[in-house]
């Protein structure tokens, strides 16, 4: 059905060398940054009130001059920026003008979106935001250009902006009006055989790990460390995701349940607080402020610049189950939705199964699903008892298995651009003639590259639902909410019959508490093609977006009726969340509000529903009173 294309799952680096890196590739920042921007214990700032930011035109907007001795300090890397629509915008729907036409067609091409520091992936939210150039940009090459930066802000009193990939649903990676700090340049990569954090030789054992800029994407870590260093690090399934931006919210990948929270994996990170420091933050360095960094949200703390994850060992392969399940009236798909859930709670809450169910409108049910440990003869026996149920039913169910139904396919060559995959449409490539050959995306996250949200909701669900006496008025919920909009349960998006191991440590995250005992994240979400407001004929669709938008609502209603409390994703989530601070973070909120007030007391780090937002307008240029 045309009004049920649902949003992709996702939808982000010292005078003194570190001794870590040993034979890994140097990071040539140390002669760049004196002494004292290394020190490792916030300086004490007065207090006092936040004060409003400037725009161009304001009476303090820096001078020209100012603006050209920044881009001095940065080595030349300081642009200014313009909207590329800006052409389209003359243009007319009757005589387009070539280049428009081409920029529309390249929107599809996520890696062309990523690198254009003008713009993001997600192009909009109807009614909410619309992607807007920054009035400049510093397009960091090292950590010394991002200090830079945010020294500037900070003594010009201007709005800073951060972005990575871009990916963000909440307009984070962009605004009107400020300075653009962006990442993606920074973006190398160095394996460590026997890393151990700085500061906890003697009370942290080494292991294996990597090193990545902030600026790279998830392809590119998962072709360093999967495909040519034959090991795992836990990312996100959408790979033109940031590395950065996910782990700083938490971070979710297919196999989560097994290797946990991206967050979870991290060892160090190097930040650059507002006061213009490099901190080294990790559990003996500054261990607040790492704390916060997994999962308290990308850009309200600081800017992350480099990332040390932990590497796990690669298993020999990964797999896959695809099938589609055809309901033939309502009340067999309500049985279909029962049949479901009773699978789940008795063979899919281990450390095997990832990814997607998906209910849909129609009365159709999509599984998607991943799994890792298991060879492709026992995922199938894990299936026959779900399959049975089925075929004994011909009258109620129509199932096409395909060609193609559980395969399983070498670990070390799952994010490979090979040949096979390509054919088979399962990966795309970057069609710039110049690019990489890992510039690759999974063909099921196209649609998200240049898209416009009409509307999302997150919610997760705990495994208590599954229990005999409260499965079925899940299902009557799932059942209910179908009626209105299509509903996708991420099952690698709960940590419910995860190992202690892997709930011990997301535990020691700044995530919401909900993640540790659900089964699954519910996603509802809406979008359109690539759109630009004032561009004819490719203006966004706002009145199917306010009515796809009010579909989602109901449909979500419809869940929180069984649900305890509404726990919701950050990076997955409703952009007008009212209670925001409760759904995103819990009962952690409180400490990260203290972690805010002593590394940026002066709010100089603002995201839309980011920690310490609530003291500021919407748009982040005035305090609140």
């Amino acid at each position: 059905m045309a009004d049920e294309r649902r949003v992709a799952d996702h939808l982000p680096q010292g005078a003194r060398r570190r001794q870590l890196l040993q034979a890994a590739a140097a990071w040539p920042l140390a002669a760049l940054l004196p002494a004292a921007a290394w020190s490792q214990s916030p300086a004490a700032a007065p207090a006092s009130r936040l004060r409003p930011r400037v725009r161009p035109g304001d009476a303090d907007w820096p001078s020209e001059a100012r603006w050209q001795q920044l881009g001095q300090q940065v080595g030349g890397r300081l642009q200014a920026l313009a909207s590329p629509f800006a052409a389209c915008r003359a243009a007319s729907a009757a005589a387009p003008i070539a280049a428009c036409e081409q920029l529309f067609q390249s929107l599809k091409n996520p890696y062309f979106i990523s690198d254009h520091a003008a713009l993001t992936q997600t192009l909009g939210w109807a009614n909410a935001w619309t992607s807007s150039p920054s009035a400049y940009a510093v397009a960091a090459r090292e950590t010394a250009d991002v200090v830079a930066a945010v020294n500037f802000a900070r003594t010009h009193r201007l709005r800073l902006v951060v972005k990575g990939g871009g990916h963000s649903y909440q307009g984070t990676s962009n605004a009107p009006d400020s300075l653009l700090v962006w990442m993606r340049g920074m973006r190398e990569i160095a394996m460590h055989e026997a890393f151990v954090p700085q500061g906890c030789a003697g009370r942290v054992a080494p292991q294996r790990a990597v090193s990545i800029g902030a600026g790279a994407l998830w392809a590119q870590a998962y072709d360093a460390v999967s495909t040519q260093a034959g090991g795992y690090v836990q990312g996100g399934g959408c790979m033109t995701v940031g590395v950065a931006g996910l782990v700083n919210s938490g971070g979710f990948g297919s196999f989560s349940r097994r290797y946990g929270l991206a967050s979870a994996s991290l060892l160090e990170a190097e930040v650059v607080t507002a006061d213009g420091q490099v901190r080294i933050a990790n559990t003996c360095t500054q261990p607040e402020l790492f704390w916060g960094l997994k999962g308290g949200g990308g850009g309200s703390l600081g800017i992350v610049t480099r990332l040390t994850l932990r590497v796990h060992p690669l298993p020999e392969t990964f797999g896959a189950v695809n099938f589609t399940v055809k309901a033939k009236s309502a009340a067999a798909f309500r049985q279909l939705i029962g049949l479901t859930l009773d699978f789940c709670h008795q063979a899919l809450l281990d450390a095997h199964w990832g990814e997607q169910i998906r209910l849909r409108r129609d009365h159709t049910l999509q599984v998607s699903m991943v799994f890792q440990g298991l060879t492709r003869r026992e995922a199938q026996a894990v299936w026959q008892p779900f399959r049975e149920a089925l075929a004994g039913q011909p009258e109620d169910f129509e199932v096409d298995y395909g060609a193609l139904s559980v395969i399983t396919v070498a670990a070390r060559e799952f994010w490979a651009p090979t040949w096979a995959k390509r054919m088979l449409g399962f990966m795309r490539q970057d069609s710039r003639p110049d690019a990489p050959a890992t510039n690759v995306y999974w063909s099921g996250d196209e649609a998200q590259a240049g898209q416009v949200l009409h509307g999302y909701e997150s919610a997760w669900l705990p495994a208590a639902l599954l229990q005999a006496d409260r499965r079925e008025a899940l299902g009557d919920a799932l059942f209910a909410a179908t009626r209105h909009w299509p509903v996708s349960l991420h099952l690698n998006k709960g940590l419910a019959g995860a190992s202690a191991e892997v709930v011990d440590a997301a535990r020691d995250t700044a995530m919401n508490p909900a993640v540790l005992d659900a089964f699954a994240l519910a996603i509802l979400g809406a979008e359109g093609p690539p759109a630009y407001p004032g561009v004819a004929g490719r203006e966004p669709d706002e009145a199917r977006a306010r009515r796809q938008a009010q579909m989602i609502d109901q449909a979500m209603a419809e869940l929180r009726r069984v649900l305890p409390a509404h726990a919701a994703y950050v990076a997955e989530s409703n952009y007008f969340q009212a209670d925001w601070q409760q759904a995103f973070w819990g009962a952690n909120y409180a400490r990260l509000r203290a972690v805010k007030r002593q590394y940026d007391p002066e709010g100089l780090f603002f995201t839309h529903h980011g920690v310490g937002s609530e003291d500021w307008s919407a748009d982040g240029f005035s305090p609140r009173v």
